[in-house]
């Protein structure tokens, strides 16, 4: 997928709705759309036990509980 973010091309591989790899951001590895949060921190940080509503509340917004929900998934 191609898409102009802020005025600058963005290109990405939709891995689900929320989740993409975007060869430019982090290497590749998957990203939540639109951010550099690595679906890997979240994953870790779920799994020493952080609250995903409290996870949620501390990336302000930029990760959705859909999002985290949509990772869960996927990572299934």
């Amino acid at each position: 997928m191609h898409e102009v973010v802020g005025g600058k091309p963005y290109d990405y591989y939709p891995l689900g709705d929320y989740i993409v790899a975007a060869p430019g951001v982090c290497g590749g590895r998957p990203t939540f759309k639109y951010t550099r949060i690595e679906v890997e921190v979240v994953l870790d940080l779920l799994a020493t036990g952080e609250p995903l509503e409290q996870l949620v509340e501390n990336f302000r917004g930029r990760v959705s509980k859909e999002a985290v929900e949509e990772t869960l998934r996927l990572a299934a």
